[in-house]
């Protein structure tokens, strides 16, 4: 009865840039569909269209955030909120001493 309707989640899997570049030569082509194409290969539709975009983006023929810039971002946001972080240990450090102080 606990295992009715529900499947266990595939666990994730990391592909090669190799890999996706041929994945996405194939979509390109245009001799099958992106569905038949991920199915042939036991992936995801999703992935497989999110791999053309960023294919796409990185060619300059989308707009968008390559790869680099992404991970450039995710860097940066991380280095923000450490940063947010620090000062807000620092406000409340501050506040502290002014009281101890008086």
């Amino acid at each position: 009865m606990e295992s009715m309707g529900k499947k266990k989640p595939r666990p994730r899997r990391s592909f090669t840039p190799e890999f996706k570049a041929e994945i996405v030569e194939l979509c390109r082509r245009g001799d099958r569909s992106v569905g038949q194409i991920a199915k042939g290969f036991d992936l995801t539709e999703t992935a497989v269209r999110l791999w053309v975009s960023q294919a796409e983006v990185a060619a300059g023929e989308r707009d968008g955030l390559t790869s680099s810039e992404r991970e450039e971002l995710a860097a940066l946001r991380r280095e923000n909120r450490r940063l947010r972080e620090d000062v807000d240990i620092l406000k409340r450090a501050t506040a502290f001493f002014a009281e101890e102080t008086r």
